[in-house]
Formats: structure tokens, sequence, C-alpha cells
């Protein structure tokens, strides 16, 4: 019982990645598709101010994830950085690079040197999320059974590569509707045009991408897709399909917050359909829950830890995004940076 519970967590906290973390990735992929300087100059400054506050509080749920699969469930661990340490360690070297190019880019003086470093976050971005889904397409297949060597047959199959191509999908478009929000509230209404147009793109690619996905588990992962199309994961399909009309709907009419918790409905019922469909197995068809997962006494603790976590991260997290969305973390200004003082400063001193 103990060790189900801590898979839905886990599976939870997975969804929670795909989803903070995809918005992440998404904003990258439309920073590499924005053009030459000028052409994506405007594009990019809201990718940055938009991006700037959050973008690293996403990774808790990546560590979250981490920590616990090797706690609670050792042998999965082991068996997934075995097999396909390749494509992992690529989306580890990606997010460093990411990260790295993000943080550079904007405080490098030289134009040559900018160009570099958002080259690096752009295309991190994009090959980052492939790596990943092109690992859980190995999951979903059932390549990665216990005991497998590493091969590239383990992630470089038909499920994979269309999980890879998926994930990229899934990133553009909540990437895409979130800065559809953000430059409302930046009083960017060209760019809220923009972001709409390619958030209704990334959609109608994303739609067929998983119809042909469907064709492709349905003969390289039957489990995984006799699991799609009946009881739960059927459900979360359907789910996931009714948020995608309403996010389309949302799209077509006047942007609102609404379309962001669609977007995201989207994804997280994806993501949960999938864990459905491979009940009881973690590993189709090799490894179950049961078979994977630790000690007892180790996943009871693992339980009460991941009880008290959540209720001191979440809250701040949850305060974090509130803070963003209001613009309550706004960058400072050059002239505040270099000792200017602001209008409470001058007001105090008498100015």
């Amino acid at each position: 019982m103990t060790a189900d519970l801590i898979a839905v967590v886990l599976l939870l906290a997975v969804a929670a990645y795909a989803c903070g973390g995809g918005t992440d990735y998404g904003a990258g992929f439309w920073d590499l598709t924005a053009g030459g300087t000028e052409r994506g100059k405007r594009p990019r400054w809201l990718i940055d101010h938009a991006m700037a506050p959050v973008w690293e509080v996403n990774n808790v749920w990546l560590i979250f994830v981490l920590v616990i699969m090797w706690t609670g469930f050792p042998v999965l661990f082991q068996t997934l950085f075995s097999a396909m340490w390749l494509p992992l360690a690529l989306a580890a070297m990606g997010l460093v690079l990411r990260g790295a190019g993000f943080a550079f880019r904007k405080p490098t003086q030289r134009l040559a040197g900018r160009r570099l470093y958002g080259a690096v976050f752009a295309v991190a971005s994009v090959v980052t999320p492939f790596f990943l889904g092109a690992a859980v397409g190995g999951v979903a297949s059932g390549r990665a059974a216990r005991g497998t060597e590493a091969s590239a047959d383990a992630w470089a199959n038909p499920t994979s590569v269309m999980f890879g191509l998926v994930a990229i999908a899934t990133t553009a478009l909540l990437g895409s509707v979130f800065l559809t929000g953000d430059a409302r509230r930046f009083d960017a209404p060209d760019l809220v045009g923009y972001f709409r147009l390619r958030a209704l793109s990334a959609l109608a690619v994303l739609t067929v991408l998983a119809v042909i996905t469907g064709f492709v588990t349905h003969e390289d992962s039957p489990h995984v897709w006799h699991g799609l199309t009946h009881g739960l994961g059927l459900l979360f399909v359907v789910l996931a399909g009714v948020a995608a009309l309403a996010t389309a709907w949302l799209l077509l009419r006047t942007p609102n917050a609404w379309v962001r918790v669609t977007a995201v409905g989207v994804v997280a019922s994806a993501v949960i359909a999938w864990g459905m469909a491979q009940r009881p197995y973690l590993i189709p068809t090799s490894l179950t829950v049961a078979d994977a997962a630790g000690a007892p006494a180790t996943l009871t603790w693992l339980a009460i830890v991941t009880l008290v976590a959540l209720v001191l991260v979440m809250p701040a997290v949850i305060l974090l995004y509130w803070l963003d969305t209001h613009g309550e973390l706004e960058e400072l200004t050059d002239a505040e940076l270099r000792g200017g003082s602001s209008p409470e400063g001058d007001a105090a001193s008498g100015h």
C-alpha cells in the first residue's frame, strides 16, 4: 500500500516537472525560433523578463523526482540509469548548459557573447526535453528492462522518438500559452497575438503527434496502448482531449488566465494517463511497483518526509508564482543598480 502511494507521488512529481519545467523549455524553444537579432528582439525581451524570477524554481520538481526514485524505488533508479545513461546524461548536460546560457546572456556586454549564450540556452531548451522524452519512451516500450545493458535500442526506437517529439511540442505549447499571458501583463499587445498564433500552431502539431504516437504505441508498446484505451488511462486521455479543446477555444477568443489552466491540464492529464496505463508496472512488463520498492520502513519514512516537504515547499512555490503573475518581482532598473534611489527612498530622505 505504501509503495503504491509513493508511486502515485512520483507520478505527480513527474507531472509537476512536465508542466513547470516544460513551460521554461518552451520559452527556450520560441527563443530559438524567434529569428535574427532585430526580428527576435521583442520576443526575446519578453522571454527574459517572464522567466527571470521563476525559472530556477521549476527544477525543484526534478530534484523531487530523483529523490523519490532513488529512495523509494532503488531498483527502478538503477535500471534506468544503467540502461539509458546516455540520453539521461545528455539531458543533464542540457540542463546545465541551458541554465548557464540563460544566466550569462543578459549581463554579457558584447553582442557576440550574447548571441553565443543565447544560442546555448535555446538549443539546450530543445535538446533536453527530447532526451527526457526519449528516456520515458524507453520505459513505456519496456526496453529498459531490469538487467538490460546500455544500448541505442533502449532509447532510439519508435516509441522513444515519438515521445521525444511530443515532449518538444508540449513544451512549445506551454511556453507560448504562458508567454501570451505575460505579454498582456507587460502591456505588449503585439506579442499577445504573436504568441497566441504560436500557441495554436503548437497545439495543432501536438495533436497530430499524439495521434501518430497512438499508432506507434499500438505496435511498439502494446501494454501501454491497452492501458491508454481502458480504465483510468482512457479517462485521463479523454481529460487531456477536453483540456486541449478548451485551450484551443480560449486561444481563439481573448486569452485570459484560464487558458494557462487548460494548457497545464493537457500536459498533466497526458502524463497521468501514461502512468495509469502502465499499472501495475513501473517498467512494462518486467518491473512492478512492488518488485521495485525499497524496504517498508524506508517507504514509511519517505512518505513522512515527502508530506513535510510538501507542507514546507508548496506554500512558498505558490507564493512565488502569485507574486510573479501579479508583477511583484520586477527586476531593478539599471539606474537603481547603479545606486539611483527609488521614489520611496527619495521621500524618506526629504528629496
